[in-house]
């Protein structure tokens, strides 16, 4: 029984002692290479996208409470990383034209595959669930950006 008390002992000092280990947080400001700023999309895509994307593919993360307790933390950190590095809306304008547009269908094929946004994510930002009616707002309007962007040709 000794053991067993140690053990459990040992587990909530390393709990505790890891709290104090924190990632750095994604919130940096919206900068003019941001997707919103280079092309001003719709008041409602606009929404739609803060709400269901930029958490994860942008550099302005919404934190909830369950990001403050480690190791969920590091997780969260992992995986905005790991979006980023895929799809950065805050640095699209960055971006060369043919690396836009293909994200930009990318984008409408993940979103009307319903990949993205992630069920993990949906689970608990409910409003992040996009309805029949916003994805095809949302990849409608993808579609025709990319395409001003770049048109795609037949070969």
């Amino acid at each position: 029984m000794k053991l067993n008390r140690k053990i459990f002992l040992g587990l909530g000092v390393a709990l505790i002692a890891i709290q104090f280990i924190r990632p750095a947080k994604n919130d940096s400001p919206v900068g003019a290479a941001d997707l919103a700023a280079v092309y001003a999309p719709p008041a409602e895509v606009r929404q739609l996208l803060a709400t269901a994307c930029y958490d994860c593919h942008s550099n302005r993360t919404r934190y909830l409470w369950y990001a403050q307790v480690q190791p969920v933390g590091w997780w969260l950190a992992k995986h905005i990383n790991d979006g980023k590095d895929e799809l950065n809306f805050s640095e699209f304008g960055d971006y060369t034209a043919h690396f836009r547009a293909r994200k930009l269908r990318a984008l409408s094929d993940e979103v009307t595959g319903r990949s993205m946004p992630l069920k993990s994510y949906t689970w608990i930002h409910r409003d992040a669930k996009l309805t029949a009616a916003q994805i095809k707002l949302l990849a409608d309007w993808a579609e025709a950006l990319a395409e001003t962007i770049e048109p795609e040709t037949e070969e």
